[in-house]
């Protein structure tokens, strides 16, 4: 069964319930035909959304999978594109740089854009990110930026990623149209944003977040610090209630349960991984069965 869609803003994009995030594509040693077959599966499963970043695999992961693209240009078409700029790496790729930082200026996010279009082989993003906030971040630069590529047709909608409630209310108020998502990092193992005011912003503004590291960056399976072993267990405790899910499936079902609509972006190259997140979506947790896994995690019952 395919997984279920849902739009980040009103005004869109509407996108999968999950997304295939390509943050390690170049390290799994996959080519055109590999990448084909994993796009594949993913539309079979209902999960369109893809997840990139100029900067990913050292900049290779784009120009990777847009060379799987180009032999079968029509898959686009199955796709909603998300890309994400802001990051300068220390790089051979970018000999021009002399240290990693931030670049959030109109014309670093018109350049990356460029590029990205380029390395992606396609006309346009779906939804382009501001990967990380800036300190030197000026707001009305980057409308500015936002606004050109609007018009151009290169880019259809925007949003940021890792940025605190302040800073997407500043970029927002200098915008005519909506920021549609904040991508964060949240999971059973990292819940700052449940706290801070991040997800309560993106209920208020009616907007879904994004969640990037969703499974714990791994920690979720071989992790032995007592908060994840405690977290593990129960988990484990879990799956048996819910009729024998798996430990992924029961972290992933832990944030699609969350009223603020998470889209969790799945890393995984292996399509019976694919499949496994795909039948998290079926999956909603009690209250009772979402707050132990929540008191696990903090590790005290709550107040």
């Amino acid at each position: 069964m395919a997984v279920s869609r849902l739009k980040l803003h009103e005004t869109g994009p509407e996108c999968s319930r999950l997304a295939l995030g390509f943050w390690r594509l170049a390290e799994r040693n996959m080519r055109g035909d590999d990448i084909r077959v994993l796009l594949h599966a993913s539309v079979e499963l209902g999960i369109t959304t893809l997840d990139h970043a100029d900067v990913y695999g050292d900049y290779a992961c784009q120009r990777l999978f847009g060379a799987a693209l180009a032999e079968e240009p029509s898959l686009r078409d199955s796709f909603e594109i998300v890309g994400k700029c802001g990051i300068q790496l220390l790089s051979r790729s970018r000999p021009a740089h002399r240290l990693k930082h931030y670049d959030t200026s109109r014309a670093h996010i018109l350049t990356s854009v460029d590029n990205s279009l380029r390395e992606l082989r396609c006309g346009y993003l779906d939804l382009l990110l501001i990967h990380r906030p800036d300190p030197l971040m000026d707001a009305d630069e980057m409308a500015s930026a936002f606004c050109a590529l609007l018009a151009s047709g290169k880019v259809r909608h925007f949003g940021v990623s890792n940025f605190c409630p302040s800073q997407l209310e500043l970029l927002a108020s200098r915008l005519d149209f909506p920021l549609v998502t904040n991508q964060i990092e949240i999971s059973v193992l990292k819940l700052d944003t449940m706290l801070d005011g991040t997800l309560d912003q993106c209920q208020r503004l009616r907007i879904a977040p994004m969640a990037w590291s969703p499974l714990g960056g791994g920690q979720l399976f071989d992790g032995d610090d007592e908060r994840v072993v405690r977290v593990r267990a129960a988990l484990s405790s879990l799956v048996e209630e819910i009729g024998g899910a798996s430990l992924d499936q029961a972290a992933l079902a832990f944030l699609l349960t969350h009223p603020a609509r998470i889209v969790p972006v799945v890393g995984s190259g292996k399509i019976e991984r694919l499949r496994a997140a795909a039948a998290a979506d079926a999956i909603r947790l009690t209250r009772q069965q979402w707050f132990s896994i929540w008191r696990a995690s903090t590790g005290a019952d709550v107040p």
